[in-house]
């Protein structure tokens, strides 16, 4: 029997379905800090759709952010709660298999390869994310990077701990195979060459560019995985700005997300799982449709 690693989906656009708060730069963050029992319940319906691998709710909590939104001392407190709340979902929930990845973001903005440093400057800042993370994770995602210097600091962080570690890029939604920096895939799937990630992937553009460049992503010989968005476009981020500036495509249904993530198992994926505006409802389908395949659906 194959297995698949089935991770949550997005959960940013999900709390702000549900919170009663106006959205925030911080939005994760701030959901955590005054609202903890939403995101609790995000992560145990996810677990009660099927998914097998939760991610740390820590996607916006970098020292640059908390700090240009003036809270730069809840970096630690952020992270500790996050571990909490991801917990008290599984214990909820009970049950058994359900793993813990940890979250290595862009550390300025999504979508801002412009803002990135260098390899070098970038690469003290994972660390110091990934060690408050480490000891509660099964595996490290370093997600949404979007230059070849994010890619590389975020993986040797990570690889430097031990843990299992999977890269996955954003790309450009013209279908070009560029970065959201114009560097090509190409060349950021070579530099991770010889890198130790256990797994490199595409998350956060659209199911249809994930489609066009796996070929690339599959030549690096190593185990490969994908999680789009379900958003029309990201063009409306702009640093600082809100996620309620973002629109949710009506087309990708959880049926129609499930055809892709289909195709993906069927090529050999390893990894499936959603992104934003990719909710509990696709990843219950999606999870149906993979047993229903013959597919052992796991944590790790």
């Amino acid at each position: 029997m194959t297995s698949v690693i089935l991770k949550d989906g997005g959960t940013g656009q999900e709390l702000l379905a549900r919170s009663s708060m106006p959205p925030h730069p911080l939005w994760s963050c701030k959901v955590m800090m005054e609202e903890p029992e939403i995101v609790r319940g995000v992560h145990a319906d996810y677990i009660r759709s099927g998914a097998r691998l939760l991610t740390l709710n820590t996607y916006t909590v970098t020292p640059e952010r908390l700090e240009r939104e003036g809270e730069p001392d809840m970096f630690v407190p952020l992270q500790r709660r996050a571990i909490e709340l991801v917990d008290a979902a599984r214990e909820e929930v009970g049950v058994e298999g359900v793993k813990v990845a940890g979250c290595l973001s862009p550390l300025h903005g999504s979508y801002r390869p412009d803002m990135a440093m260098s390899h070098n400057d970038l690469l003290p800042l994972y660390r110091e994310i990934v060690e408050g993370q480490v000891e509660a994770s099964d595996l490290i995602l370093a997600e949404t990077l979007s230059s070849i210097a994010e890619v590389t600091s975020a993986a040797q962080a990570a690889v430097e701990t031990g843990l299992p570690t999977w890269v996955f890029l954003t790309l450009n939604d013209d279908e070009s195979g560029t970065l959201r920096s114009g560097e090509p895939l190409s060349d950021a799937v070579a530099a991770l060459d010889g890198s130790g990630v256990a797994g490199i992937g595409i998350n956060c553009c659209k199911p249809e560019v994930v489609d066009a460049n796996l070929a690339e992503v599959q030549r690096s010989g190593l185990p490969t995985g994908a999680y789009a968005n379900g958003f029309t476009g990201i063009d409306a981020l702009e640093i600082g700005g809100t996620v309620d500036g973002l629109k949710a495509r009506k087309d990708l249904t959880p049926v129609a997300y499930a055809e892709f993530a289909m195709r993906w198992a069927q090529q050999g994926l390893g990894l499936i799982g959603g992104c934003c505006e990719v909710g509990p409802s696709h990843i219950a389908e999606l999870s149906k449709q993979l047993i229903d395949a013959g597919y052992d659906v796991v944590g790790a």
